[in-house]
């Protein structure tokens, strides 16, 4: 799709001359025009030019990282795959302990103000990094590829269902491409609003586009498909903020007939991996993030592989991050047909409450399909809590309770995803309530930390 600029000097339509931050971030998509197909060992090479300017800065102007890596450090030996494996692994907990040591004492000018942000704190330990302009310039910059990628026609509507929005309407699709480039309206609503208020919400403004977390978008879909409701000018659904349910695609395709693309960020970082714009997995947005995948060893994982993400943040010098464990989990894949250098995520598989534990000490992902479920019996939401090693509570919010046949045949269904010796209790509730955050986990092991570990 061609994208209209916006240009700020009155009178002069064509060409566009863009603001100075529209100029900075259309200079970085034309660079990530270019930096996106050139080949791995390239992109490796670039990446850790700038990973040495990172520990340099760290080391000189950071106080936790001046003491933990002591006075003789090397920026330039540490800037490679072995150098940095031989990094301690800075956690989310070391980031809350010492948050203020973690704060650059001089940060450049050119890279701006500051700005405190807080994560959502789904995980139960919200943490604080310190920000700069750059680093939003560089979400802008990814914003707007993710846009080219998936050739998103922005005069078309935008509608927004995620907390922490203003509801109401907006000129634009929001702070990436304002003042950038000219796009249609954008409306925004609360999660927090019920389903089916939603649903007709959107029947009255009828978007283009829907931004929305992945269960959202699942009950969405449900809901219309129980209605017979179409969305006639929808095109497709952005998602972001959770793990992606396998069957989510699948119903936002029988629901409205439109693809679902995935987005993986994080607070603390930026963008971690958008999705491919010609398959259903991710590529890592090495321009601004350093991904390792390590197994349990600390070993990198290889193709086929899953294991707990470490992400090094290669733009913002306000709070640096480096082998920050970001406490999710991804599947690592091989190169993409789609001819892109950048690195691919199969799959993102969550955190690690996440995971099915068992008592010798194995864990397992749960692949629980609503989908298959809504075939037993209709549902308006469901969530498999493990209480401990044997016992999964099986939470439902229905029209009417299942009968004995619906729970024997969904008792099935469940215990088929999970290894033997698993046994069920139904529970029916009037609501799940989101976790902290709004974000919605459909599997939660309350396995306590140090059994699982």
């Amino acid at each position: 799709m061609d994208w209209r600029l916006h240009s700020v000097l009155p009178g002069i339509a064509w060409p566009a001359v863009p603001s100075p931050h529209g100029a900075a971030a259309l200079a970085l998509v034309y660079q990530l025009e270019q930096s996106q197909w050139l080949p791995p060992e390239r992109l490796a090479e670039l990446q850790m030019r700038q990973l040495t300017a990172v520990l340099q800065h760290a080391h000189q102007h950071v106080p936790y990282y001046r003491d933990l890596w002591g006075t003789g450090f090397d920026a330039a030996a540490s800037a490679s795959a072995a150098g940095l494996a031989a990094l301690p692994v800075l956690t989310r907990r070391d980031l809350m302990e010492n948050y203020e040591r973690l704060k650059s004492e001089s940060i450049p000018r050119e890279h701006g103000k500051t700005t405190e942000v807080r994560t959502s704190g789904s995980t139960g330990s919200p943490v604080r990094v310190l920000k700069t302009q750059l680093s939003q310039l560089f979400w802008n910059a990814l914003t707007l590829r993710d846009h080219r990628w998936h050739g998103r026609d922005l005069s078309g509507k935008l509608a927004v269902i995620r907390h922490g929005v203003r509801e109401g309407s907006a000129p634009s699709w929001g702070i990436a491409t304002e003042g950038v480039l000219v796009t249609g309206p954008a409306v925004n609503l609360g999660a927090g609003t019920d389903i089916g208020d939603q649903l007709d919400w959107l029947q009255r403004e009828q978007p283009d586009y829907l931004l929305t977390y992945p269960s959202n978008a699942a009950a969405l879909a449900r809901l219309s498909l129980e209605r017979g409701v179409r969305l006639q000018r929808l095109r497709e659904v952005r998602a972001l903020g959770e793990m992606l349910a396998a069957d989510v695609r699948e119903a936002c395709r029988a629901a409205w007939g439109v693809p679902l693309v995935d987005m993986y960020s994080a607070n603390e970082v930026g963008y971690v991996a958008l999705q491919c714009p010609r398959h259903e997995h991710y590529h890592v947005q090495m321009e601004g993030v350093l991904v390792e995948v390590l197994d349990g060893s600390g070993r990198p994982c290889a193709p086929g592989e899953t294991g707990r993400l470490v992400v090094t943040d290669l733009q913002n010098l306000g709070t640096p991050l480096v082998r920050y464990e970001i406490a999710d989990y991804a599947e690592v894949g091989g190169p993409c047909a789609c001819g892109r250098g950048l690195p691919v995520l199969s799959r993102i598989a969550g955190r690690v409450r996440n995971m099915l534990v068992t008592a010798d000490g194995k864990r397992y992902w749960p692949l629980l399909g609503s989908r298959r479920f809504i075939e037993v019996a209709p549902v308006l939401q469901h969530q498999v809590v493990q209480k401990s090693y044997q016992l999964l509570e099986v939470r439902l919010v229905t029209a009417a309770p299942l009968d004995a046949s619906q729970e024997a045949r969904r008792r099935e269904m469940i215990l088929a995803a999970m290894p033997p010796g698993m046994q069920l209790v139904f529970r029916y509730l009037d609501d799940i309530p989101r976790g902290m955050g709004g974000k919605f986990e459909d599997f939660v092991s309350e396995v306590p930390s140090a059994a699982a570990r």
